[in-house]
This record gives structure tokens, C-alpha cells and sequence, in this order.
């Protein structure tokens, strides 16, 4: 499996930095040729389902993923989502931490493991920076644009 970290200071609060990472539908806004579904009903947590849909045609794959953590960041404390991924093709888990820096604003840190399956494990390294170039983009662009 690869592993890789994408770590972001922005200027804004950590509540709000958190409901830019974590409304689900935008990341299709960021991440080229992918389409998001939130499977679930609303509230959103814990529990909470959805699939991004990535690719053209017939060259498109699944991407399931459930919430299994939900914590905001609330009252100083750091805020903690872990999103497990149960599709066919791309397997692992993700983790989105965001916490208020002394001073103000906040810090993101997206945390990933990812296999994909037929892909030979020698391509973990390739894998992991294809994954932290794709999410240092997408994270960038969510926290810029409300």
C-alpha cells in the first residue's frame, strides 16, 4: 500500500476549513474526470457513504468510501474524519485532521493509504506521489474557494 501526507496552513478557522474539505460533492469540483454521490441520507457523519466516480466511459472506476470517524473541530480541539475505502478497484483508508494554530487560522492534514488493485506494489512509491500531488492540489483548491 502506499502511504502519503499532505499538510496545508490556511488563514481561515478551523470550523470552517473543515466544512470545505468535508462536503463531499465539491471534491468532484477539484479532481479531474471524477463525479461524487453521497449515497446516504443527511446528517453527514459517521456512517455516511459516498462514491467517486472517476474516469470516461468504460474506463471509469468506483471509488466507495464510508465515514467511520466524525469529530469537527470544536471548542480549541483538533477536528478527525477517517473515510475507509470499499470499492473494487482502490482500497485503504484516508484521514482528514484540521486544527486551530496559535494565532489563528488552522492547519490541514490529509492522511492516505491506498492500494489499487492489478497495480504491483513496486509502483507504491509512483502511486504515493501521483496521491500527494492529486491532493495537495485538490486540498489547495478547496481551501481557496468557498
Amino acid at each position: 500500500m502506499a502511504l502519503f501526507l499532505v499538510s496545508r496552513d490556511t488563514p481561515l478557522p478551523a470550523d470552517e476549513a473543515w466544512r470545505r474539505l468535508t462536503v463531499w460533492e465539491r471534491h468532484a469540483d477539484v479532481v479531474p474526470l471524477t463525479r461524487i454521490r453521497v449515497v446516504t441520507l443527511p446528517p453527514r457523519g459517521a456512517g455516511t457513504v459516498f462514491v467517486a466516480r472517476t474516469g470516461v466511459g468504460r474506463l471509469a472506476f468506483d471509488d466507495r468510501m464510508e465515514v467511520t470517524v466524525w469529530r469537527p473541530p470544536l471548542n480549541g480541539a483538533p477536528g478527525l474524519c477517517r473515510l475507509v475505502k470499499r470499492g473494487r478497484v482502490v482500497l485503504g483508508w484516508a484521514e482528514i485532521e484540521v486544527r486551530p494554530v496559535p494565532g489563528g487560522g488552522s492547519r490541514m492534514v490529509w492522511r492516505e493509504e491506498v492500494r489499487v488493485r492489478g497495480v504491483p506494489r513496486i509502483a507504491d512509491p509512483l502511486l504515493g506521489r501521483a496521491g500527494r500531488l492529486m491532493f495537495g492540489r485538490a486540498a489547495d483548491r478547496l481551501l481557496t474557494h468557498p
